[in-house]
């Protein structure tokens, strides 16, 4: 932790990055580990998304809150995702864009947290990162390591999805 706490400036910053590393490290752990099943991949992917959410600490307002909890789930989902896609290109196999991430149960009671549930995992990370997070297209484009337009399709996109997950259910648009 010293090496990231070496990375930040302000005493305040390093008191939030000191509680959210101490709140989120192993969750970040299992949820790549999920992802990659290599517990030396996952070490480095949960490395990586502390570094991304050290640069990144202005969005952060609240240490123990949802918000925060599905940010730093998303970046080390992201992580993860891009290691192994990095990976699966060097072995030379066929890129499959539908890597799922992490599989949410079903909140139960149907409606919206339902049919978010049952989106992949690229359609439920750039809606929450847009609605509950209320970051813009130009931060989640950082975030995501993508362009603002793929940011614009991606969240067209999801909506879509979530329409159709809505519709299926049986509920009202």
């Amino acid at each position: 932790m010293l090496v990231y706490l070496s990375m930040i400036d302000a005493p305040e910053e390093k008191s939030k990055f000191e509680g959210i590393y101490l709140k989120y490290r192993n969750l970040m752990y299992y949820v790549a580990y999920q992802i990659l099943q290599n517990h030396h991949d996952a070490e480095d992917a949960v490395h990586q998304a502390f570094i991304s959410v050290i640069q990144n600490m202005k969005k952060i307002s609240e240490i123990e809150s949802s918000k925060t909890r599905s940010y730093v789930v998303i970046i080390v989902e992201r992580k993860a995702i891009d290691m192994q896609r990095k990976k699966r290109r060097e072995d030379l196999l066929e890129l499959n864009e539908s890597i799922s991430g992490v599989e949410i149960p079903l909140p139960g009671g149907g409606g919206l947290a339902d049919a978010m549930s049952r989106l992949p995992c690229h359609y439920r990370e750039v809606l929450l990162l847009r609605y509950d997070n209320d970051l813009k297209n130009k931060e989640i484009a950082q975030i995501l390591q993508i362009t603002e337009s793929g940011v614009r399709k991606l969240l067209g996109r999801a909506k879509c999805a979530l329409k159709a997950e809505l519709q299926k259910e049986g509920a009202g648009l």
